[in-house]
């Protein structure tokens, strides 16, 4: 038998017919045409990337201080430019400040040899500090470092005598300033917030050996606080909230150390100007929650106090969230209510205690489902008994 598939001997042709003279297609066109199928192969990219290439910086950023700083100073010609430059570095990268701090402070022991490079360069970080927003903080750290690491000691005064006396000069106009225009209070509170971080990371190392804060900061805070609070205008009231914020804890503290009430005297007279200046709406707000803070401890949290379980004795919120149960008749009652044990007790004892409803024209009891008719709704009377056993017990151990 044949199918379909079977073919004559004399109709198969052969793959490949052999070469004649009277053959009209080329030899070469002859055998590209039997040729098999190319695969088309992508061309290799060869990467132009190179592990010894220079380092990548963004488009703007200014590597001037990163090039020169591995030889030091010699590129500089002068203190001043050295200086702001590393300022400037320190404000882009705030995150160098620990490794590059200790070559920065050699560097200025071997330049910064006079009372006036000494005095030069306490104006260049205080001014960083005051005019460049965010900075205050990196430049109480770089002003705590730098006195505690630079060797120069003229008879002027060492590093943080003069950085504290240059404070001292903006410190004694204060009323006025706090009175000024815009610019004046804005560069105002600038100092106010330096002297904030000041007071915060200026260590003073005493005769024994311990770290101390500088008194005479915590001093002139509380009258920069009291010149803010005297002139009751929106950004000198938002300026002390600032400070307030970052230093009302470590003030607090110390005031209190002391046996000072300088802190309830601060409150009461921010409740004082909520309720009489005339502030925006926004600003007492602020003040407010600054008040609210202040009761709260300043968020603190104190670890080492000793765990108690909450109870109804020792806890005022105690049954704040527990469950609200009701009676048949609807009355709710909670586990606050005096005789919740019998309410408690009936609820459990009631028969239908979660009747079927129809809600949007649905069956819940599950009527007419031969799944659900097959289903004991009700619990086995051992079972039931047990259950109602642990309840109550439960109910008994949580209260004792």
């Amino acid at each position: 038998m044949s199918d379909g598939f079977d073919r004559a001997p004399e109709q198969t042709r052969p793959l490949r017919a052999p070469p004649s003279s009277q053959d009209n297609i080329p030899q070469q066109n002859l055998e590209s045409a039997m040729a098999k199928p190319q695969v088309v192969v992508a061309p290799v990219l060869m990467s132009k990337l190179s592990a010894n290439a220079p380092e990548f910086y963004p488009s703007g950023y200014s590597s001037n201080y990163t090039e020169s700083y591995e030889d030091g100073c010699e590129d500089y010609p002068t203190l001043s430019e050295y200086v702001q430059d590393f300022l400037n570095h320190l404000t882009e990268q705030p995150g160098s400040f620990e490794t590059e701090i200790e070559q920065f402070a050699e560097t200025l022991n071997g330049w910064v040899t006079t009372d006036d490079a000494l005095q030069e360069l306490v104006e260049l970080i205080y001014q960083q500090a005051t005019s460049i927003p965010n900075f205050s903080y990196m430049g109480a750290r770089l002003c705590n470092y730098l006195s505690h690491h630079l060797t120069i000691s003229p008879q002027s005064g060492n590093f943080r005598q003069l950085l504290l006396q240059r404070c001292r000069t903006e410190y004694e106009v204060k009323d006025q300033a706090a009175k000024g225009d815009e610019v004046t209070r804005k560069r105002f509170h600038a100092f106010v917030l330096f002297l904030g971080e000041l007071y915060l990371n200026l260590e003073i190392k005493g005769t024994n050996g311990q770290v101390t804060r500088a008194d005479i900061l915590q001093v002139g805070l509380r009258e920069l606080l009291n010149a803010l609070f005297s002139n009751p205008m929106d950004d000198n009231l938002i300026c002390a909230v600032k400070l307030l914020k970052l230093t009302g804890s470590v003030l607090e503290d110390a005031w209190k150390e002391k046996g000072k009430t300088d802190m309830e005297e601060i409150i009461q007279r921010i409740e004082n100007v909520v309720l009489d200046a005339n502030c925006s709406r926004d600003v007492k707000q602020m003040l407010l929650k600054l008040v609210e803070l202040r009761s709260s401890n300043w968020g603190r949290v104190h670890a080492t106090s000793t765990y108690r379980e909450a109870t109804p004795e020792n806890d005022p919120n105690y049954f704040m969230n527990e469950p609200t149960f009701y009676t048949s008749d609807g009355v709710p009652f909670t586990a606050a209510d005096p005789d919740y044990q019998e309410k408690y007790q009936e609820l459990l004892e009631r028969e239908d205690f979660f009747p079927d409803y129809e809600e949007n024209g649905t069956d819940l009891s599950g009527a007419g489902d031969p799944y659900l008719d097959d289903i004991d709704d009700e619990m086995d009377p051992e079972i039931e008994e047990a259950y109602e056993k642990f309840c109550l017990e439960s109910e008994r151990k949580r209260k004792q």
